[in-house]
């Protein structure tokens, strides 16, 4: 699911970056320096000998675009130039964490508030994060979110598929939307197992919906021992030693292998950085050791388990 802003401010949005082609924009700005000086370092930062120190002032700081006019107040730029060349806002897409069919009519979303302090402490936040993070129904009761919707890579499994699931932190959207449902379609009929895998820095602070899957993984819930599953948390930063998914992957193996042998399919949801390589690297050991094959036997394995459409991984930076 994306969403766009339908409106914006200077100061807090209109980031100028590399990323942006900020070149052009600032050589434009220099045009419209009336002081020598600020020309004159417009034009140096929009040079190639001006690449590494753009980055020092722009980059790492990610200084808003009324921020960079503010520290050339002699530039008066007019405004229909202005607005053609900050770049527009980009989507912002999530994954759904509800079920159609236990929340009909609505989709729920697990959003991280983006925050963090630049290398000269100034303070920074997610533009879409943040502006979700601010609404408050009470307070504007007929605000809208425009939003569209798009086809995931993690398709809505059938109920005699057994899972394995990974998603460490906001991974964990699209999971409570697969567990709701197959808690309901588990009142009408038999489901298959699910085994999942959750992750957080710690349980006092980032365990995302700790009620809810502790609720399923209780008394007989979809993701119970009982019924051939199980929930099983790594608190990266609540024990000296760091432990993450692939640890807990690691050391559940046996029952892994037990569902993968039945049939199961994975998905995997969450940071796109060394989340999804370190949990393939954990399966293809654990299929490598519980059967006894080859290592390069295992990622053939797998390889074919993705051809077949079970082994699918949504992850994002």
């Amino acid at each position: 699911m994306s969403e766009f802003l339908p409106t914006c401010s200077l100061r807090n949005n209109a980031s100028v970056n590399l990323y942006d082609k900020p070149f052009g924009y600032l050589q434009v700005m220099s045009f419209f320096a009336s002081a020598q000086h600020e020309k004159e370092r417009l034009q140096y930062f929009a040079s190639p000998d001006g690449r590494d120190d753009l980055y020092q002032y722009n980059q790492k700081e990610r200084r808003t675009v009324l921020e960079v006019l503010e520290d050339f107040p002699s530039v008066q730029m007019p405004f229909e130039w202005l607005v053609q060349l900050v770049p527009p806002l980009k989507p912002r897409a999530f994954s759904i964490s509800s079920s159609n069919s236990a929340h009909p009519n609505q989709v729920h979303l697990t959003v991280n508030v983006v925050s963090w302090t630049t290398p000269f402490k100034r303070k920074r936040t997610g533009l879409c994060s943040a502006w979700l993070a601010g609404l408050d129904p009470q307070i504007n009761p007929g605000v809208n979110v425009p939003a569209w919707f798009h086809k995931g890579s993690l398709p809505p499994p059938p109920p005699s598929l057994p899972l394995i699931l990974v998603g460490p932190g906001t991974g964990c959207a699209p999971f409570r939307g697969f567990v709701e449902e197959r808690a309901l379609q588990s009142k009408s009929g038999p489901t298959a197992p699910v085994l999942f895998f959750f992750g957080c820095r710690n349980e006092a602070n980032d365990f995302l919906y700790k009620d809810f899957w502790l609720s399923h993984s209780r008394n007989g819930g979809v993701l119970s021992e009982d019924r051939g599953g199980g929930f099983y948390v790594a608190f990266s930063r609540d024990q000296p030693t760091k432990v993450y998914v692939q640890h807990k992957i690691r050391e559940y193996s046996t029952k892994v292998w037990s569902l993968l042998s039945e049939g199961a399919a994975i998905y995997i949801a969450g940071s796109s950085t060394k989340m999804p390589a370190d949990v393939l690297s954990a399966f293809e050991e654990i299929i490598s050791k519980e059967s006894g094959v080859p290592r390069e036997t295992a990622i053939a394995w797998l390889r074919a388990l993705e051809k077949a459409g079970k082994y699918r991984v949504e992850a994002w930076a």
